[in-house]
C-alpha cells in the first residue's frame, strides 16, 4: 500500500526512475535501436538513421525526452515496399514457428516490463499502475490468441499486403503492440507509425525485442499529413488499422473507401453514462474515481452523465465526495528513496497545449453558462519541488455545457465531466445519443425491465448496466456506433477475421459504408 502523501511533504524522485536511467537501460537493452539520443527508424529489416529528430519533452515534468525521427514520404514509400517483400515471406511461414516467435517476444517483453513502463510513465504521462497494466494487457492479451489463433485461422489465409498501423499515443503497448503481433501471428508483416504526441522510445524498445525473434516489423515516424499517402494510399497495404479522433479518421476513411481496401478504424465519439429511476448511490461514489484513470485520456473514458432531474441532489451527495477524492501528481515523485511510487488517478494530460486548450474550454463553456459544480485545485496534487506543471489539469465538473461550447458535443480526453439534466426518457435518449455513435455507454437504473427497453436505443456497442464498460481482452468484442466506428470490428476472433481473408463473398461484421453488421 503506497504511503499516504500530503501537498507540505517535501517530494524528490524515486532514485533509479530518471529519464537518463530509462534511457541509459534502453541502450544496455537494444543498442541496435537507440543511437546517443535518438531512436532510429525500423524498416527494411534493419535499424535506420534516417528522419529528422524532432524535440520533445515530458509531460511529467517538461523535461527533454527523445522525439520521434521524421521520414519524408518518398522514404516512407521505400519502407512500405520493403514490408511488403517481408509480407510475401512471411505469409508462408508456418503457424507453429509463427507462435514460437510471437511467444518468444513475450518472453522478451516480460523481461523488460518494468523498463516499458517506466518510458510510458516518461512519455506520455501514465502513473505507474497504469502503465504496468498497459504493458501487462498486451502480453496477456497476446498469449491468448496464441493459445487461441490455430481455430481462428481455419480455412482462414493472410492478406496480399501487410497491415498499416496508425494509432494514437495513449495505449502504445495494450491497443497498438497488441494489435501488431496478432497482427503478425495471423501471417501479415506489420507496419506502424509511432505516436507524434508520445511512446517513441516504448514503441522503439517493443519493436526490437521483437524483431530480434524474427517478427516483421516496420516503424516509423513522421507526419500523418505526410506519410498518409504511403501508409494508407499504398497499393502495397492489405489493411489499414487507425486508432484516433474523428477528423483524421473520416479523411482515411474516405481514402480506403475509395481504395475498396481492408480497413478497422476506431474513432472517438461522447461516451456517457444515464442515470433514471435508480438508488443505488453507494455504488456510483465507488466507481467515480476509476473513470477519471488516466486522466480520462481513454477512448471508453464516460465524460458526460445524463442525470434524472429529481434526483439530481442524490447524484450529486454521491458524486462531490467521490470526484474530491481524486489523487493526482508526479507519477514518480516519493517522500523517502524506500517509498512505493505513489497511487495516484493520472498524472498530466499529454502535454501542456492540451491542457491549456481544455482549460480555455472549460472558462468558455462557464462564461457562456455552464455552472461549475466541481473545480480541483493543483495545490492538492503531489509535486516535486518547483517541478513545471503545465500539463497538469485537475478535475473540473460543469452542468449544463452551453451547445456552442465543444464540451457540449464533443470528447475532451481529459478530467472534466459534464452533466447535463432530462426529464423524459426520450429526452434521456436523446442526450446520450449527442454524438451520432459510441463505443460505449452506461445506464443506471434500479429496474431490470427499463434498462431491457431503453439500452437498445442507445447508439453504443456496448452498454453496461450500472457499470463501467472497456474495450475489454481476449475474447470480448469492440466495435463502434455512427461515427465512433469504420471498418470491421474487433476483439477476440473478430480481429483476426480482420486482418486475413476468408472464404469468397464473406461479409466481416462491422461499420462499413454500405452496410452495417453486428457479430
Amino acid at each position: 500500500m503506497a504511503p499516504t502523501l500530503t501537498p507540505q511533504l517535501t517530494l524528490s524522485l524515486k532514485p533509479g526512475t530518471a529519464w537518463s536511467d530509462a534511457w541509459e537501460r534502453c541502450l544496455a537493452v537494444a543498442p541496435e535501436a537507440f543511437q546517443d539520443d535518438r531512436v532510429l527508424n525500423l524498416w527494411a529489416g534493419s535499424w535506420q538513421s534516417d528522419g529528422r529528430a524532432l524535440p520533445a519533452t515530458s509531460p511529467v515534468d517538461g523535461s527533454p525526452i527523445a522525439g520521434p525521427p521524421r521520414l519524408d514520404a518518398a522514404t516512407a514509400q521505400q519502407a512500405v515496399r520493403a514490408c511488403l517483400d517481408e509480407h510475401r515471406v512471411w505469409r508462408h511461414v508456418p503457424l507453429t514457428t509463427r507462435k514460437a516467435r510471437v511467444s518468444a517476444t513475450l518472453d522478451a517483453l516480460t523481461e523488460h516490463r518494468e523498463l516499458l513502463a517506466l518510458l510510458l510513465v516518461w512519455e506520455i504521462g501514465k502513473p505507474w499502475r497504469l502503465a504496468q497494466a498497459d504493458v501487462d494487457r498486451a502480453i496477456d492479451g497476446v498469449r491468448w490468441y496464441v493459445d487461441n489463433v490455430d481455430r481462428m485461422l481455419e480455412g482462414r489465409s493472410p492478406l496480399a499486403g501487410p497491415v498499416s498501423n496508425i494509432a494514437s499515443w495513449n495505449y502504445p503497448m495494450s491497443v497498438l503492440v497488441h494489435a501488431m503481433l496478432v497482427q503478425a501471428l495471423a501471417g501479415n508483416a506489420v507496419i506502424a507509425k509511432a505516436p507524434t504526441d508520445g511512446g517513441v522510445a516504448c514503441l522503439t524498445l517493443a519493436s526490437a525485442l521483437a524483431v530480434r525473434e524474427g517478427i516483421p516489423i516496420t516503424l516509423v515516424s513522421g507526419s500523418g499529413g505526410e506519410l498518409s499517402e504511403a501508409l494508407v494510399r499504398s497499393p502495397e497495404i492489405g489493411c489499414v488499422s487507425f486508432v484516433g479522433g474523428r477528423d483524421t479518421g473520416a479523411r482515411i476513411a474516405t481514402a480506403v473507401a475509395d481504395l475498396g481496401k481492408r480497413h478497422v478504424l476506431e474513432q472517438e465519439g461522447l461516451n456517457t453514462w444515464g442515470i433514471w429511476n435508480y438508488s443505488d448511490w453507494s455504488a456510483l461514489t465507488a466507481v467515480i474515481p476509476k473513470l477519471f484513470d488516466y486522466g480520462k485520456q481513454r477512448c471508453t473514458a464516460y465524460p458526460r452523465f445524463v442525470v434524472q432531474r429529481s434526483l439530481f441532489a442524490d447524484f450529486l451527495a454521491a458524486y462531490l465526495p467521490a470526484v474530491r477524492s481524486i489523487r493526482l501528481g508526479h507519477p514518480l515523485a516519493v517522500e523517502q528513496p524506500g517509498d512505493p511510487l505513489p497511487e495516484l488517478d493520472f498524472g498530466p494530460l499529454i502535454n501542456a497545449a492540451k491542457a491549456k486548450e481544455l482549460a480555455d474550454h472549460v472558462a468558455e463553456a462557464i462564461s457562456r453558462g455552464a455552472v461549475p459544480l466541481h473545480e480541483g485545485s493543483l495545490s492538492d496534487g503531489l509535486f516535486l519541488p518547483g517541478q513545471d506543471t503545465s500539463a497538469y489539469l485537475p478535475p473540473v465538473t460543469l452542468l449544463n455545457p452551453p451547445p456552442s461550447s465543444p464540451l457540449h458535443h464533443a470528447e475532451p480526453f481529459g478530467p472534466v465531466d459534464t452533466i447535463v439534466l432530462v426529464d423524459t426518457e426520450a429526452e434521456l435518449l436523446a442526450a446520450m445519443n449527442a454524438s451520432n455513435g459510441a463505443l460505449v455507454a452506461t445506464l443506471s437504473t434500479d429496474d431490470p425491465a427499463t434498462y431491457a427497453r431503453l439500452s437498445p436505443q442507445i447508439r453504443a456497442f456496448k452498454v453496461g448496466h450500472g457499470k463501467p464498460r472497456s474495450r475489454g481482452d481476449r475474447d470480448e468484442l469492440f466495435g463502434g456506433f455512427g461515427h465512433s466506428w469504420r471498418g470491421a470490428f474487433v476483439g477476440g476472433e473478430l480481429l483476426v477475421r480482420a486482418v486475413t481473408d476468408g472464404p469468397p463473398g464473406e461479409r466481416p461484421p462491422g461499420n462499413f459504408p454500405d452496410y452495417h453488421l453486428m457479430p
